[in-house]
């Protein structure tokens, strides 16, 4: 190989390095680094883990927030080391579980466990009373409707939206506990137009949440759209379990990330027709796709916009020939693969899914 070639290829994989380092706000430690960025002229908060340890899981969003929080704080460092690669180093700093987090004070490699509740507020907390720091935890943007007397009917009664509402005190333990997963479902559904994930706090507004039979908290009632008298929610807590149940009540086709699945766009309906158009030869295609048309026709709501992209593919069959399909998947797939909006992601993906059935 050309010399040449071969320094470009270094320089290139040295700025690789340098934007996937920089892309966590967490500082990695190895045996290699840690000495040379703990005990040195700042503060160090870290945090020893293990990739298979569900707390350390539950711990992450929280730390990096954490991370991203004091990135600016020059006096302050916060790593994380794993401790299935670097056992010894966690040994020799006396970790026997998982996660185990210490402060480091500037100058010293002599730590301090901490002990306190594992958020991100009270983590900066720690780091502000040891580090001699004043940094907040920024509040991210919450995508749950907050509810109260005056747009409870307007929201909640609103017969062109499914609603999900958590009647809550602020004091209640299981309240906060389902808070963030509350909040993730809030966000794997704000794309959605007619679904609604709410709260009320039913301590202040008590009139409200006792005409609707609220005894205890958290206390979750659905209410869709041909149900405003609302609906027990009685299913699991979890992330998975509020998802599935949306998906199934709504007809929506999300993942607990949000992004549309493979169903999504899908009508059964049309199933068959689309089977006959992709077996008929050039001449019976054009028959096919007058029935196509007919029964798109009939369509209503958003299963109407997913009729318009089944004819659309099929007339792009009909002109641009039979592997048409299969290019264009291939290039929304490739496009899929880069940093896109979640509208463009979710107008790829009901392209995709429904170019899967001409495929």
């Amino acid at each position: 190989m050309d010399k040449y070639k071969q320094i470009w290829i270094a320089i290139c994989s040295v700025a690789l390095l340098a934007v996937s380092a920089s892309a966590d706000d967490v500082v990695v430690l190895t045996e290699d680094n840690f000495e040379k960025e703990v005990g040195q002229d700042r503060g160090a908060l870290i945090e020893f883990y293990a990739p298979w340890c569900g707390h350390c899981k539950k711990l992450a969003p929280e730390y990096e927030k954490l991370g991203t929080s004091f990135k600016k704080a020059k006096s302050v460092l916060i790593g994380k080391v794993d401790c299935d690669e670097h056992k010894s180093l966690c040994s020799k700093y006396g970790v026997s579980g998982y996660p185990t987090v210490q402060w480091f004070p500037k100058g010293s490699l002599e730590p301090k466990k901490y002990e306190g509740p594992r958020t991100a507020e009270s983590l900066a907390e720690f780091v502000n009373s040891e580090g001699g720091t004043n940094v907040k935890i920024a509040a991210a943007p919450s995508s749950v409707v907050v509810l109260t007397a005056d747009n409870f009917n307007e929201v909640v009664l609103d017969e062109s939206k499914d609603v999900l509402v958590e009647f809550y005190a602020p004091w209640c333990g299981h309240c906060k506990n389902l808070a963030p997963t509350y909040e993730k479902v809030a966000a794997a559904f704000k794309s959605e137009d007619d679904v609604v994930i709410a709260n009320l706090d039913a301590d202040k507004y008590r009139d409200i949440g006792e005409k609707y039979g609220v005894s205890g908290f958290p206390t979750l009632k659905f209410f869709p759209k041909g149900n405003k008298a609302g609906e027990d929610y009685e299913g699991g807590r979890d992330l998975e379990d509020f998802v599935t149940f949306i998906n199934e009540k709504s007809g929506t086709s999300r993942d607990a990330k949000g992004q549309l699945t493979s169903k999504a766009g899908i009508v059964e309906p049309l199933d068959a027709l689309v089977k006959e158009f992709v077996a008929a030869s050039n001449d019976e295609k054009k028959a096919v796709f007058s029935r196509l048309e007919e029964e798109v026709e009939k369509l209503e709501g958003s299963t109407a916009r997913y009729g318009k992209i089944y004819l659309k593919s099929a007339k792009n069959c009909m002109e641009k020939g039979s592997d048409y399909a299969k290019k264009e998947i291939e290039r929304l797939q490739r496009m899929l693969d880069k940093s896109i909006s979640p509208a463009k992601a979710d107008e790829f993906t009901l392209k995709k899914n429904i170019l899967s059935t001409f495929a």
